[in-house]
């Protein structure tokens, strides 16, 4: 039977990695009868991570679906790596869920994830609570916990009274659904035990207040002293946690399955379902969860199921999906044919007669359709895409076997339905193929996935730096070929002034030929060897740019002199005039952008002038500074490693190439042996 909108909860669990996400979403599947039985991650039998790199592993590298009722409501848990590597997978399931979990553990302290979590959360305004968890290891501590993460996010409060036993949180009650969790049961009671009830009352206080603000009516009610029901505290605390005016907190621990029967009454309680977040369209609009309305699809993540094929997950905007239906793709506007419609558990699918407005489900061997898709009936319907980070992290990518070459492009071109957060391309001056990702572990994981899906091995590298070489003055050369070896004979003799200044920045040709001495037919054979002999300079090897070259003199022979013969010679006539008028290697410079927090700042500088990099300025937009420095490429290239080790993760950057630059002479012996060497191998 199709679930009604209203009774969906659509939950992303996100945060720091290792903090217990996967073993969340199995006690919470668990708990509702979902599964039968409690698996872990430290075992590789976890309903969630079940890709053999994470089982591998031990964390998570791809977000999960699985779904679950507890008390008439449909909950679809997406899981969701804590990873800095894999936050685009965070980014696609905050697009579809409708109020976020960060899970953070007992530490006493504010983990970096929890921070960024929070901060995209207020940001992109998702309704989000916090469960603490692990609070049942030695040293946890759930107040010093709060208190940390309340210190930056003011609006973060615990809404519990913990129940303790020395050190150690047995329970606690919940002022929102006025309840008492008993970690020993696995149900929550209504009695609240009277050694909380002194603290149950203040914070229950803060919790009505909290829910009155939102509402005129309860308002009033709560200012004339009147006692709001149950009903009302449910609907007014949920209001202000989906305006953003309040995170909740609560605890328990995961492992060992205690309080997750209080964090699902709290789910079904006050977290938004699809009902309360219309979907947002490309124009602003508001598309609301209706059942009614044309079917509208999105898709936000494919899977390559060994037995069913590709697998598009997606989120029923609007309408009701049934098996059978057409629908048109908006992005590739082609028309796709719904077959069966699953539902997802794990690596499990479940069929379905149906999926309404605000379900997530799941479609097997759609034709034309990618991750970011959008399917719909009249084929008018176009939303904003996932803002995904950029690609900050590259190598070069080379098949480890001759000859496997179609095969590991083949399978990254596979691997790319999903994970679209990396990309393959060609640069066009190395020749290289580069792979570019977020960081080095996910570059890894692909290299992995080649390996066990497609029996292929890739080799990474660090990337040829894409060098170029210039002049630095005029000088004049002249090159003569001549060859004699029986019958016809080669004769070329050309005089040519070489100078920088090209007026298209990478080389002009200039006709100064007086009196004939070379033949009019023969000039554009200069000009065609000299094209030919700039594609690699005099001291590397590297192209030769910004060269003007001017033919002022030569000579010809009336029988040997021919085409092949004045390219040869304006070949010869470069190499020595290029040698004299002062070669020297041009580097790629490129603007960085980077957003890090203000007590980052003089790490980030100290360690940008150590790169031979240049301060352009610092700014501070929405509580970060934001620094704008220019840097050689050969000495940022594995800055995305460096810059979150700096900043433990907190730091982020974008760069983009502005200008080649001369190297300085201290550097050239080392890049032109580099290059002798590379061209030996070749």
């Amino acid at each position: 039977m199709a679930v009604s909108q209203n009774d969906i909860r659509n939950i992303a669990l996100i945060g720091h990695s290792g903090e217990g996400k996967t073993s969340l979403a199995e006690a919470i599947l668990y708990n509702a009868g979902a599964i039968d039985r409690l698996g872990r991650t430290d075992d590789g039998n976890s309903t969630m991570d079940f890709d053999p790199e994470e089982i591998a592993r031990k964390i998570s590298i791809s977000l999960s679906i699985a779904n679950c009722t507890y008390k008439g409501k449909k909950i679809n848990i997406i899981d969701v790596p804590g990873y800095f590597d894999f936050e685009s997978e965070m980014l696609e399931a905050l697009t579809v869920a409708d109020a976020a979990i960060i899970v953070t553990g007992a530490s006493g302290s504010m983990t970096v994830g929890t921070e960024k979590a929070l901060e995209y959360c207020g940001d992109n305004k998702i309704p989000c609570m916090i469960f603490i968890n692990g609070i049942d290891k030695e040293n946890a501590n759930f107040n010093t916990t709060v208190a940390a993460i309340k210190a930056k996010f003011p609006k973060v409060n615990s809404v519990i009274a913990p129940n303790m036993d020395g050190a150690k949180m047995i329970g606690y009650a919940n002022a929102v659904t006025g309840s008492y969790v008993d970690f020993a049961a696995k149900e929550v009671s209504s009695e609240i035990p009277a050694n909380l009830k002194g603290e149950y009352d203040e914070v229950r206080a803060q919790v009505v207040e909290m829910a009155a603000e939102g509402d005129d009516e309860l308002m009033m009610k709560f200012f004339e002293g009147e006692e709001l029901t149950a009903e009302e505290v449910y609907g007014g605390f949920g209001t202000a946690l989906l305006n953003g005016a309040a995170i909740p907190v609560i605890a328990g621990s995961a492992t060992a399955n205690k309080g997750i029967a209080g964090l699902l009454e709290m789910i079904v309680s006050i977290l938004p379902g699809p009902d309360k977040r219309p979907t947002i369209d490309a124009d602003g609009k508001a598309i609301p969860a209706d059942p009614n309305a044309q079917v509208v699809l999105r898709v936000f993540k494919t899977i390559a199921d060994p037995f069913v094929g590709r697998l598009s997950i997606f989120k029923v905007v609007s309408g009701t999906l049934k098996s059978g239906m057409t629908l048109k793709n908006e992005n590739s506007d082609t028309e796709e044919k719904i077959s069966t419609v699953y539902f997802m558990k794990g690596k499990k699918q479940e069929t379905a007669d149906c999926a309404v407005a605000g379900d997530i489900a799941a479609l097997a061997k759609l034709s034309a359709t990618s991750t970011g898709d959008v399917l719909c009936e009249s084929g008018d319907v176009k939303l904003p895409p996932v803002e995904l980070p950029r690609p900050v992290y590259s190598r070069a990518v080379y098949a480890a076997k001759k000859g496997d070459e179609d095969k590991v492009f083949g399978g990254l071109s596979k691997l790319k339905d999903e994970d679209i957060a990396f990309t393959v391309t060609k640069d066009a001056e190395t020749g290289e193929m580069i792979l570019s990702g977020l960081g080095e572990t996910q570059l890894d994981v692909l290299c992995k996935k080649l390996k066990g899906k497609f029996n292929c091995e890739a080799v990474l590298t660090d990337p040829r730096i894409a060098y170029r070489e210039t002049i630095r003055k005029m000088a004049e050369a002249e090159g003569k070929h001549k060859k004699q070896s029986g019958g016809a004979g080669q004769y070329g003799h050309c005089k040519v002034r070489f100078e920088p200044g090209a007026a298209d920045g990478v080389f002009e040709f200039v006709d100064a030929v007086v009196g004939g001495t070379v033949p009019r037919q023969f000039i554009p054979s200069v000009e065609k060897g000299l094209r030919q002999a700039i594609q690699k300079g005099v001291l590397a090897g590297y192209p030769m740019v910004n060269l003007k070259a001017t033919l002022f003199d030569g000579s010809s022979h009336p029988v040997d002199s021919k085409d092949i013969a004045f390219q040869m010679a304006a070949i010869l006539a470069y190499k020595d005039g290029c040698v004299k008028a002062g070669p020297v290697l041009l580097e790629p410079i490129y603007e960085l952008r980077i957003v890090v927090p203000d007590n980052y700042l003089g790490d980030i500088m100290g360690d940008m002038n150590k790169r031979r990099g240049r301060i352009m300025g610092t700014e501070m937009v929405k509580g970060k500074q934001v620094v704008t420095a220019e840097a050689p490429l050969s000495e940022i290239s594995k800055y995305a490693t460096d810059l979150r080790s700096m900043t433990q993760g907190r730091g982020k950057f974008e760069m983009n190439f502005v200008r080649y630059e001369e190297v300085p002479a201290a550097n050239v012996a080392k890049i032109v042996e580099e290059a002798k060497k590379l061209q030996a191998d070749d």
